[in-house]
């Protein structure tokens, strides 16, 4: 299966530190996030009504070209320790329990120019977690049976042409760098032009006992010509991101998942869902829907299995057989799976990928007839047989509109 759950170490630059654990008491419909970019660093928060943030202080660009950060947003970070030159400088490397910030509104992310070169992207992993299908038998609710194994089909270079809204997320943590997949979707309140993400929660925080991860950043049609890790190695930096590397400015998932979600196992899985929005690092005018020509809507209706002829997944499985240079699909009809029985039912299919494909999107037929993502990579058993997503509803949708509002 995918590992499921946030990504694991490279070996490149592992970081010590342990995860803070602290539960959130009541559920609210969502997370809404603060957030700190390199271009816009910018700081607010969504209520759980998708209420927008407040106006947000301009960033100007004096005569010496360096990017100016406003005083009242330079204080907000203090406010939370954080001295922003001391974090590109390598404070952001702290994983300390008392440091690690983990509620909805504390997510931060300031851009870290040549951070993410080549062989920092190539060393990004996913950690070996996986869901115990004993466990999950036991469960109360509807499940159909395990579905066969479907056979991950390589995606046809260049994946800019095939599947031009999929990419990979890159980003910290405490076992080192990590990598999932995800996808570019469209944004309402931007028609055109959108600059939001969608992926997994666990792509984006640790769940109950962790915080937000890290230098999130996400790059579509990575390795845009399917070339091989010894290829790679010494390819140029627009072959392995054709189309930039975007950082994150606002992050947002379910409070389901940051009180819940754990890196193994089905806990929060049925609400492991994210979305973000976008910056270049390096600047321009396009919006990322503009840059890669494409962005799929995401319906919310939550068809019912009966009602789903095929769903198809995207992503870029990492661990063994697969390296995670290479774009995959499985194509099946989708089955139910109940984690636990108060939750919402997931969808399910065979598949062969592994871990690193986390976050990637589901695309089914719409409700207009034409591709939407109904869903994303969640979990999956170690026999790597299969993978589950969630059901994306009202309080999905809530999500959604909250960062597109932003």
């Amino acid at each position: 299966m995918r590992p499921i759950r946030p990504p694991f170490p490279s070996g490149r630059e592992d970081t010590a530190g342990r995860t803070a654990r602290t539960r959130r008491g009541a559920f609210r419909p969502f997370a809404a996030v603060a957030l700190a970019s390199a271009l816009a660093l910018t700081a607010g928060a969504c209520g759980p009504e998708g209420t927008e943030a407040a106006d947000k202080p301009p960033v100007s660009l004096p005569d010496d070209g360096k990017i100016k950060i406003p005083q009242e947003l330079t204080d907000k970070l203090k406010e939370h320790g954080i001295d922003l030159d001391e974090w590109r400088g390598g404070a952001w490397k702290n994983w300390d329990k008392d440091d690690w910030l983990r509620e909805a509104d504390q997510f931060i992310n300031p851009v870290i120019e040549d951070l993410w070169n080549p062989d920092r992207m190539r060393g990004a992993e996913e950690p070996d977690s996986t869901v115990d299908e004993n466990a999950i038998a036991d469960d109360q609710g509807v499940t159909d049976p395990t579905p066969a194994p479907v056979e991950a089909a390589g995606v046809s270079a260049p994946y800019s042409d095939s599947a031009p809204a999929a990419g990979k997320l890159f980003f910290d943590g405490p076992q080192g760098t990590m990598v999932c997949s995800a996808t570019v979707v469209k944004d309402p309140a931007n028609p055109g032009k959108s600059n939001l993400v969608w992926t997994a929660g666990h792509c984006v925080h640790a769940g109950e006992k962790g915080g937000w991860y890290r230098n999130i950043a996400f790059v579509p049609s990575y390795n845009d010509q399917g070339m091989s890790g010894q290829e790679l190695a010494g390819a140029a930096p627009e072959q392995i991101a054709p189309h930039g590397l975007w950082w994150a400015q606002v992050a947002m998932t379910s409070d389901q998942w940051i009180a819940q979600g754990g890196q193994t196992g089905g806990d929060g899985a049925p609400f492991d869902y994210a979305v973000l929005k976008v910056t270049p690092e390096n600047g321009g005018g396009k919006s990322l829907e503009e840059t890669v020509g494409a962005a799929l809507p995401v319906e919310f209706d939550a068809p019912a299995v009966a009602e789903i002829d095929s769903v198809t997944a995207t992503g870029y499985p990492a661990a063994k057989p697969f390296d995670g240079e290479r774009m995959f699909q499985c194509e099946d009809r989708p089955g139910r799976l109940s984690v636990v029985a108060s939750d919402p039912t997931m969808y399910r299919i065979g598949c062969t990928m592994t871990a690193g494909s986390s976050g990637g999107g589901w695309v089914a037929e719409g409700s207009d007839g034409k591709p939407a993502l109904v869903s994303n990579t969640s979990i999956g058993p170690v026999s790597a047989g299969w993978l589950a997503g969630p059901r994306l509803d009202a309080q999905a949708e809530k999500l959604y509109e909250s960062v597109s509002a932003q």
